[in-house]
């Protein structure tokens, strides 16, 4: 009889950073998501000679090409995790199934992400489809993780996760699974009844059906201590740091009381100086330095309570004996001091995407930005990966032609991307000394 599993959320006991250290994503692909029919970045499993995505990865491209789109197709899958796929269908105004799967398209709505848990480890590949059942309602119809064995340099991957419809087969510990030929038809109805029919089942091997097929695999099965990968996988998927920054939020009066990490919207800046403050000041200084060189006048940031427990984040300039609050600051310097704080963030998260960070800032200030990006994605311990979008060519100028991904939306109406590494006489033109975002401004990215 398959195992049934609630569909339940274990809050992890362990730091994420300690289990996934320096984990990447070297690829991954999306289909049938708005205006992406099919896009893939960086490298996947069967894509032997292409390159991984970089530490710092910058995807460009005129307004209107699906950069957005590419930052939502993230968020989406992070929201899949928490929340379920009906709710993050609907959630930050994406209007459900319908709208989201590609015009024209039947479906499914697929992603692909191939990832390491750390340097040395043997690449994971996770891949996942969404649908809709006959009431119309979205559900996830596939999801599957697989990984080599070890030595294994060709040939299928094995399967340790296969899902259909919320049942399949899954193997518990480090059990290398089943290698399937995609290329052939494959069920993994077929596959259950081929464990029940030769007693293949064991401590090893486990059917299983979820109650909830709104509900990834990964979120329940990876709460339970015997599938240390995909429970590894969720930690970093939970762990990725989209951020939704907004200056005005940034400028809110949250109650009083440290906190440890920056929020997706920045409305808790001032609890994370308290907490910054108090148990990183060595750091804290550090990030103050850094604002002083990219903001002249700047010494000092700092929090004050009121009386009814709000916080108020206070900037003392030097030419001034009264301190500036948050409210009278400008949107660039506050989104300059709040990617500091997550550049900085003693705990980091593993993925660190950002939505046209260019937004607000003196444009003299992109350069040296971007290489605060670089220097803390390139960290051998503790960095984030960082991924960004942009339609900047000052940010672009600071970026090598392999960290750029170029966005274009043809006449189909779908869009279709490309390295900037992949055009040789672009590589040429760069070592020669012409700035990337030069180049792109010129239209000598254009195809």
């Amino acid at each position: 009889m398959p195992q049934i599993i609630e569909s339940i959320r274990i809050k992890a006991t362990y730091n994420v950073k300690e289990l996934l250290e320096m984990a990447k994503i070297d690829g991954f692909r999306i289909k049938n998501f708005r205006s992406l029919k099919d896009v893939t970045l960086g490298k996947l499993w069967n894509q032997r000679s292409h390159e991984p995505l970089t530490s710092l990865t910058a995807v460009i491209g005129k307004n209107g090409v699906g950069k957005s789109t590419i930052f939502d197709a993230f968020g989406f899958l992070s929201d899949c995790l928490k929340f379920g796929v009906e709710e993050a269908c609907d959630r930050n105004g994406r209007g459900g199934y319908e709208r989201l799967l590609s015009k024209g398209q039947q479906g499914p709505i697929e992603f692909e992400i191939y990832y390491k848990e750390d340097g040395n480890a043997r690449p994971i590949t996770y891949e996942v489809a969404f649908d809709i059942d006959k009431s119309g309602r979205p559900f996830v119809a596939r999801e599957r993780l697989r990984q080599r064995r070890k030595g294994q340099s060709r040939g299928w991957p094995f399967s340790f996760l296969v899902l259909e419809n919320g049942k399949g087969v899954v193997w518990t510990g480090e059990q290398a699974g089943k290698q399937i030929d995609d290329s052939a038809e494959f069920s993994v109805h077929d596959l259950i009844n081929s464990l029940d029919d030769n007693n293949e089942e064991s401590k090893e091997t486990e059917v299983v059906e979820l109650n909830d097929k709104r509900k990834l695999g990964i979120a329940t099965l990876g709460a339970l201590k015997q599938h240390p990968r995909i429970s590894a996988f969720r930690q970093f998927i939970e762990g990725w740091y989209l951020s939704y920054f907004t200056p005005d939020a940034a400028r809110s009066l949250p109650l009083a009381g440290p906190q440890q990490h920056l929020n997706i919207h920045g409305d808790n800046l001032g609890n994370v100086v308290q907490y910054m403050e108090r148990e990183h000041s060595k750091k804290f200084q550090l990030i103050l330095n850094k604002i002083a060189n990219k903001i002249p006048g700047i010494n000092q940031i700092s929090t004050e309570k009121t009386n009814d427990g709000r916080l108020l984040l206070k900037f003392n300039d030097k030419g001034f004996q009264d301190p500036f609050y948050a409210q009278q600051m400008s949107d660039g310097t506050l989104k300059i001091f709040a990617y500091m704080l997550l550049l900085e963030d003693p705990n980091p998260p593993p993925f660190l995407c950002i939505e046209e960070p260019e937004n607000g800032l003196y444009h003299k200030l992109l350069e040296s930005l971007t290489s605060e990006f670089r220097e803390h994605a390139s960290a051998r311990k503790g960095g984030s990966q960082v991924f960004i979008t942009t339609h900047q060519p000052y940010l672009v100028d600071a970026l090598s032609p392999e960290e750029v991904w170029i966005l274009e939306k043809k006449d189909d109406g779908f869009s279709y991307i490309r390295r900037a590494s992949d055009n040789n006489l672009i590589k040429k033109l760069v070592e020669e000394g012409l700035p990337l975002g030069s180049l792109w401004y010129s239209e000598y990215l254009d195809e």
